[in-house]
């Protein structure tokens, strides 16, 4: 028997084939029970699978098992082993001839763990093994079905030494456990319930583990354990209290129990992405689940309680009910991200996580949908599913399912998702099917809406206005994105929310006989808001009975995913600013305030800097923490990121000139009331990771930052120190390390000896060391020696995805300023990087590109400097398929 990597020499833009939606066949076959037994070795682990298939097409007697990578040692049915003429081995699986009804298929392969840098199924991470098999790699493990609708029980054994490998963990509950006479161990593991194979999980190492327990709703006890290696587990506690209140939150807001006996946590080093919901073993990388005060900043607490929260979500939205194909991958992740952004929500500031994430979508999600690489929340088609783990999955998915939630309300929302679950538990659905459940428990006709899986891009909404005889007339005209043929969009079904308010402010309550629509509309918050289901291109709305004309709140809670033109002056944007009651809009008015700044055509008369003075001041009165969260959030400049996807005709060095000029502006302007709100938020007690303590060092970090703007020399590195030195937790010591390695005024002699402070104090803290690397990176005052000196260092790994990203990542994406150097200098660095990652972890290469295939925003000259590198890496004679199709794509 030959190895099926010996196969894969051919090229891989030879061998990358699209696969489409259309396309999509059930299986002939389907596996209805697993069983699996790994004997874990050094440098070769033996898997053997016995398969229980049935035939589900009788016009069919070929079954095909899907593999890659893998040594076949035997193939057998029905305990006979198979002769040549009767299977045929290829580089992409294994195909068995003759078959009849329902057979046992006993498969015998050979794999090497420990030299798989992909991190694509069985690899080693560390001292140990520990697998990825979500979108495909569990055919990198063994010849399978590995298609996510077919679902079969799992019953796993492991054996290993037990020295080195004394925990052995894999799906479902634990059977047996016991030790063997050669000094190695073995254990079984049963999951009772169906699951595609990319929901397979194992893991063997030398683990330190965290335990607790949590008494379900109907009163059964669920033992939760976190394993991780024990330099980390003192870091586990905070993910531990996270997972109980998902458990308990899901129980209370969508019904859903937890079903196993036990669910575990695995913390693991070397991981692709950020965690995995493999039924009741969720894998995850380091970054979210560890936290401590001294290793996570405030945003990683937060990362890592979205994360915890999105992975135990997946236990009912993805594993529970999973997806017939990849096409509808957003059926899972899409529903899953709604969930954890409402739990997010519930647990600290519902409104400044609404503006986190529309300023998330509008930065990175817009872009995606504007650029080459644009496609539907249900693609058509892909040559490399692992490329569609995309922001328009996740995201733009979270912000259908929001629509969804928006139109139906609450009650009857809860009610769709409760009869999906239902109707679908342990099966594989569709996108259709989850519209369907929708429908029928909001009595609504949802075609339309669908539109929003089916067509790519952002639409476009344009407001226009007009007030005369108490009377206010809003014609609502909405366009589809402006894409490469995209021509023949039809309108979408948009629930858009707007409020009215009145001259002194205060919201205005509206009467049903005073409204009229060509559209669907409903009250909604006591009368304060206006729901209005646009259908057509152009939607009209007529609101009379009004004494003065109001001041139009649109688009409240940021109700559909779409760019908004609204004519406005400048003190309407400021009254919204003052006054409105919805923390998305407020901010939102903000935003367009600095877009009317930084856009040369635009000749403002209301300064931001003067609307961010007011705002600072009244940040001084505010005392709760949702108060204070919000105010730290709207007193923040947009990034630099947000302003390329909000602004058109830009010059990259100007723009980013005339926002540093803003920031030092308003620390200028403001610079006593900044000096007030430091002292106020100094730190009175220990670091807390709770709200209040969050939405201080928020308040607090912000107004240092700008209180910065207005020191250099000796004076700023005086204050620079003190607030390092004294600094109790990360998030501090990470702000004054952030000023100091962006700021000029700091002299290069200082910064280093800051740097070197920091490496030496937390070196041994890998995720702390990754935020070291993570900011020199995206210093606009790195050069391209410097760069080459973090990938020289002796703590850069690049087969770690963790420390790639922390120098890669970082500079492609958040250090604008040298990354689109005009001499090049920049795309070329990263090109390099990704040319050499490509030959080790594909996924990870692929992702790092991304930066150059957003050339069309730009100028001309750095368009043809981009388009360049990708032509080179076009060029390349051993692309790997993930970064042919994105290299592909985006030359096209």
């Amino acid at each position: 028997m030959s190895n099926a990597s010996d196969a894969m020499s051919t090229n891989a833009n030879a061998v990358a084939k699209a696969v489409y939606l259309a396309d999509y066949r059930p299986p002939t076959y389907t596996t209805e029970q697993t069983e699996l037994h790994f004997d874990i070795r050094d440098g070769v682990t033996t898997v053997s699978s016995n398969l229980h298939v049935r035939r589900l097409d009788h016009a069919s007697d070929v079954l095909e098992l899907l593999g890659e990578d893998l040594t076949l040692l035997s193939v057998s049915v029905d305990g006979r082993a198979l002769e040549d003429n009767e299977y045929e081995l290829s580089s992409r699986g294994l195909k068995l001839f003759g078959l009849e009804s329902d057979h046992e298929i006993q498969i015998v392969t050979e794999i090497c763990p420990e030299k798989n840098t992909a991190l694509e199924g069985l690899y080693r991470s560390s001292s140990m093994y520990c697998t990825q098999c979500e979108a495909e790699g569990f055919r990198k493990i063994t010849y399978y079905q590995d298609r996510p609708d077919v679902l079969a029980t799992f019953k796993t054994t492991i054996v290993a030494d037990a020295r080195d490998y004394p925990n052995l963990l894999s799906n479902g509950n634990l059977v047996s456990e016991q030790a063997l006479d050669d000094g190695r161990k073995e254990a079984t593991w049963q999951d009772p319930f169906p699951k595609p194979s990319y929901l397979f999980a194992l893991v063997a190492g030398k683990l330190a583990v965290l335990e607790d327990s949590f008494t379900t709703m109907s009163g059964r006890e669920v033992k939760l354990q976190i394993f991780s290696e024990s330099h980390n587990i003192g870091q586990c506690d905070y993910a531990m209290d996270v997972l109980k209140r998902s458990m308990r939150w899901d129980e209370e807001a969508f019904g859903r129990e937890y079903d196993l006996d036990i669910f575990m946590i695995v913390a693991v080093e070397d991981f692709n992405m950020g965690a995995m919901e493999n039924k009741g073993l969720n894998v995850f990388n380091t970054s979210c689940v560890l936290a401590s005060p001294d290793t996570a900043t405030d945003d990683a607490y937060q990362r890592v309680e979205a994360v915890v929260a999105h992975e135990y979500f997946h236990n009912w939205s993805g594993n529970r009910v999973t997806c017939r194909d990849w096409f509808q991958l957003s059926l899972k992740e899409g529903f899953t991200v709604f969930r954890d952004a409402e739990f997010s929500s519930d647990m600290n500031s519902r409104a400044v996580k609404r503006i986190e994430d529309v300023g998330f979508l509008r930065a990175i999600q817009f872009a995606e949908d504007a650029g080459p690489l644009a496609h539907p929340v249900r693609p058509n088609s892909y040559m490399e599913i692992s490329n569609f783990y995309t922001t328009t999955i996740y995201e733009k998915g979270a912000e259908v399912v929001r629509m969804y939630h928006t139109l139906l309300g609450q009650e009857a929302f809860r009610r769709g998702t409760d009869l999906y679950f239902d109707r679908h538990d342990c099966t594989a659905a569709t996108t259709d099917d989850f519209a369907q459940a929708m429908s029928e428990a909001g009595g609504i006709d949802l075609n339309q809406f669908k539109l929003w899986y089916e067509q790519p891009g952002t639409p476009q909404v344009e407001i226009r206005e007009s007030f005369a005889d108490g009377t206010l007339n809003l014609e609502i005209v909405q366009a589809p994105a402006n894409l490469p043929n995209q021509k023949h969009q039809r309108p979408f079904h948009m629930p858009l929310a707007l409020g009215l308010l009145g001259v002194a402010g205060d919201p205005l309550s509206l009467d049903p006989s005073t409204l009229h629509s060509d559209a669907e509309v409903s009250l909604r918050d006591s009368g304060h808001t206006l729901l209005v289901g646009a259908k057509e291109s152009v939607t009209h709305l007529e609101v009379s009975g009004l004494a003065t004309k109001p001041v139009v709140s649109f688009l409240r809670g940021f109700s559909a995913p779409v760019k908004v033109t609204h004519s406005r002056d400048p003190e309407e944007l400021a009254f919204l600013v003052r006054h409105d009651t919805d923390g998305f809009v407020r901010w939102d008015a903000m935003q367009t305030l600095w877009m009317q700044h930084f856009d040369n055509d635009i000749q403002a008369s209301v300064s931001p800097v003067a609307v961010l003075g007011s705002l600072a001041e009244d940040a001084l009165r505010r005392e709760t923490a949702e108060d204070q969260l919000l105010a730290a959030t709207m007193l923040s400049v947009p990034n630099e990121n947000y302003l390329f996807e909000q602004l058109r005709g830009f010059q990259v060095d100007a723009l980013l000139d005339a926002r540093d000029a803003a920031v030092s502006k308003a620390g200028l302007a403001h610079a006593e009331i900044w000096a007030q709100l430091v002292d106020k938020h100094e730190a009175k007690q220990a670091y807390q990771a709770d709200a209040q303590g969050m939405a201080s060092r928020a308040l607090g970090n912000m107004a240092f930052s700008y209180l910065c703007r207005t020191l250099s020399g000796g004076e700023l590195e005086q204050r620079l120190e003190a607030r390092y030195r004294k600094a109790d937790n990360l998030t501090d010591r990470r702000t004054v390390l952030g000023i100091a390695c962006r700021h000029e005024g700091v002299s290069e002699d200082y910064r280093q000896s800051l740097l070197q402070d920091f490496y030496q104090r937390w070196k041994d803290y890998a995720l702390v060391i990754d935020l070291w690397f993570n900011l020199q990176a995206q210093s606009p005052l790195i050069t391209i020696d410097g760069l080459k000196a973090l990938e020289a260092h002796q703590d850069f790994d690049v087969k770690n995805p963790n420390r790639v990203r922390s120098v890669y990542s970082a500079f492609g994406m958040l250090n604008n300023r040298r990354f689109h150097a005009l001499d090049g200098s920049g795309y070329q660095f990263l090109k390099e990087a990704i040319e050499k990652l490509d030959a080790l972890n594909p996924q990870i290469a692929s992702r790092l590109a991304t930066p150059l295939t957003r050339m069309g925003r730009y100028d001309t000259a750095r368009q043809q400097l981009m388009r360049a590198r990708l032509n080179e890496l076009a060029e390349s004679p051993n692309l790997s398929r993930d970064l042919y199709e994105i290299v592909i794509k985006s030359l096209a």
